[in-house]
């Protein structure tokens, strides 16, 4: 058995790897941990895989990281101008064949998901795969609403720079723009804000799908949320924002921001190149200087912190379960001549959903969950927030303030922010 990881770290891999070591030990199965992902099977180079022992993983499960690294090596990337267009799928099945592997186990998000479906699918029998889900975004369509693994330890450190951030924000009055991991999804962000009690969050899914989002949109609701706040003599906070927000950007406007974007190899714009934080907070800043006003706003991107953090007790147990569970389903599909698919942990049960079941049928591509905004746990988390709001303009007692720290009239406030409060 082989055991890789890809995309991005996330805390809790060594537990899988070290759980599902130790199970295929135990079954008297050998096993090879792949370093850097699906790297070095694409360039042939076999020499990159070392044998895992029960006393090498046994009290690994505790650590952050990956023992096997992690790389965003893509193996279904076609080369149409190739005598063979899926020759990277073709060298990863013939460096696995060298290596004696006939059932892998990989741990990843959606785009290792895909390549997984399509290693096991370009196998044809001749190899069986098991897919462990793993983001911090949280954005695989897990059933029941179960998180992927990582996710609760990455808000748990996240709620604690969060708070660390709004400490500094009341001791020095000023404002931090925080921004999260969640390409796609803004579920890291929402449960940051959510449980840090953040002034703000702002995330994709708020925001109608079929069209961009506007910078200049998202500088008014950061703009009105501070002037909220300074209305009731409270001038400072923090907002928490999902990078993904950067992705819903016009084209014009994101090829302004990030004229030169570098992408990965699945096509993705570096979002932390966009630095979105430090983009909003020049223009938040710009706004009240128009009007003689001074704010310190300071942007920080908080992702690479939460990825490598040791994992809290939660996800340790949950990957101890998945990395078991992983096994588990590798005898079944190779006693039944399945080709594999996704574990998951379904009320304290494994259930697997075989390949092909999670996926998007337009895109062939693993569904992505999004936040749901008309659920009440979002509900509650927008109850909670500062932001201008329809009753801010309604009540002339509450807009009054809200105006005068604008330096508009009621009127004028009412017309130019009024937008904002609508639907």
């Amino acid at each position: 058995m082989g055991i890789l990881c890809g995309g991005g770290p996330a805390p809790g891999m060594n537990s899988v790897i070290s759980a599902a070591t130790i199970e295929a030990r135990n079954s008297g199965w050998d096993v090879l941990g792949i370093m850097d992902g699906f790297e070095h099977l694409i360039d042939g180079r076999t020499e990159e895989a070392r044998p895992l022992s029960i006393t090498d993983v046994s009290r690994i499960h505790v650590q952050g990281g990956s023992i096997l690294r992690t790389s965003r090596a893509n193996p279904t990337v076609r080369d149409e101008d190739a005598a063979d267009p899926d020759w990277r799928l073709h060298a990863c099945l013939e460096s696995l064949q060298k290596l004696g592997i006939d059932a892998l186990v990989t741990i990843g998000g959606d785009d290792t998901a895909f390549s997984a479906s399509r290693l096991a699918e370009t196998a044809a029998g001749g190899l069986r795969v098991v897919h462990v889900p793993k983001t911090i975004d949280n954005d695989l369509p897990l059933p029941g609403g179960t998180p992927t693994f990582g996710f609760e330890t990455a808000r748990s450190v996240g709620v604690q720079l969060v708070n660390n951030l709004m400490t500094d924000a009341i001791t020095t009055q000023r404002w931090y723009l925080v921004v999260a991991m969640g390409r796609s999804a803004g579920h890291l962000a929402v449960g940051i804000g959510k449980s840090a009690g953040a002034t703000l969050t702002l995330i994709a899914e708020e925001f109608p799908r079929d069209e961009p989002i506007r910078l200049s949109r998202l500088v008014d609701v950061l703009e009105t949320s501070m002037l909220k706040r300074i209305a009731h003599g409270r001038p400072f906070g923090v907002a928490v924002l999902a990078e993904g927000i950067g992705l819903r950007l016009p084209p014009d406007e994101l090829q302004k921001a990030m004229p030169e974007a570098e992408r990965d190899e699945h096509g993705h714009i570096r979002l932390a190149e966009l630095e979105l934080d430090r983009l909003l907070a020049k223009q938040v800043k710009d706004r009240f200087k128009e009007r003689g006003q001074k704010v310190t706003v300071e942007g920080k991107n908080i992702g690479y912190e939460l990825r490598c953090a040791p994992p809290i007790p939660f996800d340790i147990e949950y990957t101890r379960d998945l990395g078991y569970g992983a096994v588990d389903y590798l005898k079944q599909v190779l006693a039944n001549g399945e080709p594999g698919g996704m574990v998951t942990l379904q009320e304290g049960h494994m259930v697997p959903l075989p390949f092909g079941s999670f996926t998007d049928p337009e895109t062939g591509r693993v569904q992505i969950r999004l936040v749901n905004v008309e659920s009440s746990s979002y509900r509650v988390a927008r109850e909670y927030m500062i932001r201008l709001d329809r009753e801010d303009l309604e009540d002339p007692e509450k807009l009054r303030p809200i105006a005068a720290a604008s330096g508009l009239t009621p009127e004028a406030f009412r017309d130019r922010y009024g937008y904002l409060a609508e639907g």
